[in-house]
C-alpha cells in the first residue's frame, strides 16, 4: 500500500508537470504556464489544519501468546501545521512542522481481555521543495518524526505504559492556491517512529514499533 500511494502521488505530480517539460525554462520565456516569476506568490509564513487516515504495521516483539510480531494497524489523525515558503521564481523551498492528535494502532485478544498498542499523538519537522505551475505546487517533503506510543492491557484492570518514539518521515503532496491567502493541499506521508521498550506489562516486556502511511487533506492561511 505504501508503494501504491507513492506511485499515485508521483503520477499526479508528473502529469501536472508534463506540459511544462517542453517549455523554455529561462527568464525570457513567454509561456503562460511557467515564467521566472511565479504566477502565484508562495513566499511567507503560513499555518493551517489537516486530518486524514493512516494504515500500517505495529511490530510487537516478542509476539503475544497466539499472536504475531507484525500486525496490521489503522486509525485517524487530526492536527495543525505551520511553516515558511521561499518562492525562488517557479521553484519553492521551505520548512513545515506539524502536531497530530491520533489513534493509530492495533488491538488483539489476550487471556481475560485485550491488548492494544497505538500512537496517540505524533509530529513531524520537515523540509519541502516544490515546483509551481500556475497556482498549483506539487512537492516532495521529508525529515524528522516523533510521537508517543501507548501499550495497554485491559483484563478487568487496565495496565498502561507509554514511551516516546523518534524516527523519520518522507512523502509527496500537491498544494493549490484558492485565493492569495488560502491554499488547500493533499499529502501522503510514510512515518517510521522506530521501536521502543515497554516494561511492566502483565504479559511481559515488549519492544513495540509503529510504522504507517498517512493520507491527509489540509487548508493553510498565508500571513
Amino acid at each position: 500500500m505504501r508503494h501504491s500511494a507513492i506511485a499515485l502521488f508521483a503520477l499526479a505530480a508528473a502529469s501536472t508537470a508534463a506540459p511544462a517539460a517542453d517549455l523554455s525554462w529561462n527568464s525570457n520565456s513567454t509561456s503562460p504556464i511557467y515564467g521566472a516569476t511565479s504566477a502565484a506568490q508562495w513566499s511567507g509564513f503560513y499555518a493551517g489544519v489537516s486530518g486524514g487516515y493512516a494504515w500500517g504495521t505495529t511490530v510487537i516483539n516478542p509476539a503475544l501468546p497466539a499472536g504475531q510480531v507484525n500486525n496490521n494497524s489503522a486509525g485517524w489523525a487530526l492536527g495543525a501545521q505551520a511553516g515558511y515558503n521561499m518562492d525562488m521564481g517557479g521553484f519553492v523551498i521551505g520548512g513545515e512542522a506539524d502536531l497530530q492528535w491520533a489513534s493509530i494502532g492495533h488491538s488483539e485478544p489476550i487471556a481475560g481481555g485485550t491488548f492494544e498498542a497505538k500512537t496517540d499523538f505524533f509530529g513531524t519537522a520537515r523540509g519541502r521543495a516544490g515546483v509551481t505551475i500556475g497556482q498549483v505546487m506539487p512537492y516532495a517533503t521529508g525529515g524528522l518524526a516523533f510521537g508517543r506510543g501507548v501499550a495497554q492491557e485491559s483484563t478487568g484492570v487496565v495496565t498502561s505504559q507509554t514511551a516516546n518514539h523518534i524516527g523519520w518521515t518522507a512523502g509527496l503532496g500537491l498544494e493549490a492556491q484558492a485565493t492569495s491567502d488560502i491554499s488547500i493541499k493533499a499529502e501522503y506521508l510514510y512515518v517510521d517512529l522506530g521501536s521502543q521498550a515497554y516494561a511492566g506489562l502483565p504479559t511481559g516486556n515488549r519492544d513495540i514499533a509503529h510504522r504507517f502511511s498517512l493520507v491527509r487533506a489540509g487548508i493553510n492561511y498565508k500571513f
